[in-house]
């Protein structure tokens, strides 16, 4: 049965559509005969406690040179019959977590919002890994520059991160002997202000940072290995990483089965899990990325898993 698929993103014309999973949803649906309609940023709104999106029609082309036609803007309500994707980067700031209030109103109204809109306010990227200590490295979330100082002394060697970053951008490695390490902590934390994140350096990152994709909780059996160049110690393809496809290992899988059950259970029907050597480090519920990359490596549809996923839910 057709179904309108409504996408909630960044710009679409600005987009790199051989490394876009967006994009690869967005042709899957158009595949199977749902009509597309985009919502630019800042888009959505509620009219008398009903959630609103100014859409325009979209049509998309594998085409690097010309992959979309828009068509005008009109106001829509979210409801009954639409798949809503909800696939606006980070950070999860203030103006996105109203998006998310304003798409709860639209999953009370029948729409199908992918992913969860209260799992997305819950899940932040880098906290939600917490949630399974047992998968992670030792850790530290502090506002506290003298605690984070003195776990990365204890470790050797950390890595600290903001929580509210993507793409590897404000990642920093340090450790004993690093005359940067005191500032690193004050910019980080905003002078104490701010809580960030500082994590036991894992040394197999050069084997590569590992993007797992959950469906529905399942993992995909191949995950993109994000291995980094050069100098670099991080693994992220904005950051100039190299994806590698690979086989799901054991230890892969022991992780996605530890973590997709309570993903399913929050509505979190999409989900990237980062895992370098035998440890999660992250799990990512706003915008997961790698599905152009894996398909092209082995010949796969991710993007048509879950909308079998999706549709099937709809039809039950």
């Amino acid at each position: 049965m057709p179904l309108n698929v409504i996408v909630v993103m960044d710009p679409i014309a600005h987009i790199k559509i051989a490394k876009d999973t967006t994009f690869a949803m967005l042709l899957e649906a158009q595949r199977r005969g749902h009509a597309l309609h985009y919502v630019r940023p800042g888009g959505l709104s509620i009219a008398d406690g009903r959630a609103m999106a100014e859409v325009a029609p979209l049509q998309v082309r594998d085409d690097p040179s010309d992959w979309y036609t828009l068509g005008g803007f009109a106001p829509l309500p979210l409801g009954p019959g639409q798949i809503v994707l909800m696939r606006k980067d980070p950070p999860v700031d203030g103006e996105f977590i109203y998006d998310t209030q304003i798409l709860g109103l639209a999953a009370d109204a029948g729409a199908l919002v992918v992913n969860n809109p209260q799992g997305l306010r819950d899940y932040n990227e880098k906290l939600a890994a917490q949630l399974f200590p047992d998968c992670c490295p030792p850790t530290l979330v502090s506002r506290d520059i003298k605690a984070l100082k003195a776990f990365v002394l204890a470790q050797g060697q950390a890595v600290l991160k903001p929580l509210d970053g993507m793409g590897g951008r404000s990642i920093f490695r340090s450790g004993q002997g690093d005359a940067n390490l005191n500032v690193i902590l004050e910019t980080l934390t905003d002078g104490g202000r701010s809580l960030a994140l500082a994590q036991s350096y894992i040394p197999e990152i050069t084997e590569g940072d590992k993007r797992i994709l959950l469906i529905d909780g399942e993992p995909v059996d191949y995950c993109l290995a994000r291995i980094p160049q050069g100098d670099e110690f991080r693994g992220n393809l904005a950051a100039g990483g190299r994806g590698e496809g690979r086989p799901l290992s054991a230890r892969d899988r022991e992780i996605a089965a530890r973590v997709g059950p309570e993903m399913k259970r929050r509505g979190m029907r999409f989900v990237g899990l980062d895992v370098i050597g035998d440890y999660l480090t992250e799990v990512n519920v706003t915008s997961p990325t790698c599905v152009r990359e894996l398909d092209a490596q082995f010949g796969l549809n991710i993007a048509g898993q879950l909308f079998d996923a999706l549709e099937a839910g709809l039809a039950g």
